[in-house]
């Protein structure tokens, strides 16, 4: 096969999407070497997250020579149809205008509808976007790949697309969260970011929906020899989280980490006891699944797809109560057996998460997609 990936994100984003995009291509590229990759974007950022990404020789760059606004929209037909593209994967939630036009057959990635879930987070603008080009996708695209059941619910509900028209394939962390921890090297990280020998973690952006406010008030109750640590970047709701920090007098007790290097960023999961993960709605949860692959019990919250990412053996509360969130915590850090337990099993667990497996199911995919638009 020849697979075309949707590269923007691949080569300029370094969070969530931007992972995804790297990690799902680099995985196809090794597990089946036999396919031909094709990234397409107008530009790529100089970061080392993309040139190692690029350096795979089953991976090929296309760059147009005057990509122009709509290039991503539409002209990036001409271009597929060109390089005789047997399939191309919108790898975050969209899909080029009239590409069910070109025979090409086309497959998208929907991460989560939070935009229509939750749409108070969101500019009335972003949102118009956001879901004119999902629904788009959705209606035109051959299939969809949902990452969780979670979403795929959604899109059913939001967009009346019929389940069978959906495969959820989850996703996975980068291969250095799967690594065995460096002593030497965490303690130097433990240095560098004046780390306590007993903390608890949580990552991700510091916005509304990640919660962080319940886990300050949650953090009131827990074992005071165990500080906050927070990495992610910081938001307006960051102003509420301080609010309470104050409050409470728990000023001593959380830390915060920006711009924290990729590389070292496993060896703050790895030195954690437990990873805090209160979010009122996510479309996976990663963080989940890089803390079980680090070694590192969970607790999170109820009421989306973060049981799905967690297994039965993480534990969860409801994603306002404060007060189980506190006892979750206590739970776990006051009971080294439980710890251990919690350890053995979610390492057990995100095998199901593994790169291969992953590679297999995608590839799956993109077989019957190709043999049902060849019938």
């Amino acid at each position: 096969m020849k697979i075309g990936f949707d590269g923007k994100r691949a080569a300029n984003n370094f969070t969530g999407l931007g992972n995804y995009s790297r990690s799902l291509i680099a995985q196809l590229a090794s597990f089946f070497p036999q396919n031909q990759y094709l990234v397409y974007t107008p530009k790529i950022k100089d970061r080392p997250q993309v040139t190692n990404f690029l350096k795979d020789k089953q991976i090929k760059v296309c760059m147009p020579q005057n990509p122009g606004l709509l290039w991503r929209t539409s002209g990036i037909k001409k271009q597929l149809i060109s390089d005789k593209v047997d399939l191309f994967h919108g790898l975050s939630h969209e899909i080029p205008l009239g590409i069910d036009k070109t025979g090409i057959a086309s497959i998208v990635t929907i991460h989560d509808l939070i935009f229509l879930k939750f749409p108070q987070y969101f500019k009335i603008i972003d949102r118009f976007i956001y879901k004119l080009k999902a629904k788009y996708a959705c209606r035109h695209a051959d299939r969809i790949v949902a990452i969780s059941e979670c979403t795929k619910r959604d899109i059913i509900s939001f967009f009346n697309i019929s389940p069978d028209k959906i495969d959820v394939v989850y996703q996975s962390c980068d291969d250095s969260f799967k690594a065995d921890a460096d002593a030497k090297f965490n303690e130097t990280v433990r240095a560098k970011f004046s780390l306590p020998a007993n903390y608890i973690l949580n990552v991700g952006t510091i916005e509304t929906r990640k919660n962080l406010v319940t886990l300050i008030k949650a953090l009131k109750n827990v074992d005071p020899i165990y500080k906050l640590v927070v990495v992610g970047r910081k938001t307006g709701y960051m102003e509420l989280v301080n609010q309470e920090i104050d409050k409470l007098e728990l000023r001593e007790r959380v830390i915060f980490l920006q711009n924290v290097p990729f590389n070292e960023l496993p060896a703050i999961y790895q030195m954690a006891k437990v990873l805090a993960y209160p979010s009122l709605y996510e479309g996976f949860g990663i963080p989940i699944i890089e803390a079980m692959y680090s070694k590192v019990p969970v607790v999170a919250a109820t009421g989306s797809c973060l049981e799905e990412a967690g297994g039965n053996k993480s534990l969860y509360v409801s994603p306002l109560d404060h007060a189980a969130l506190a006892s979750a915590i206590n739970q776990i850090i006051a009971n080294p057996q439980l710890q251990q337990q919690m350890i053995t099993e979610g390492l057990t667990y995100v095998k199901k998460f593994d790169n291969e497996v992953i590679a297999n199911d995608m590839i799956n995919v993109y077989n019957t997609t190709l043999s049902a638009k060849n019938n």
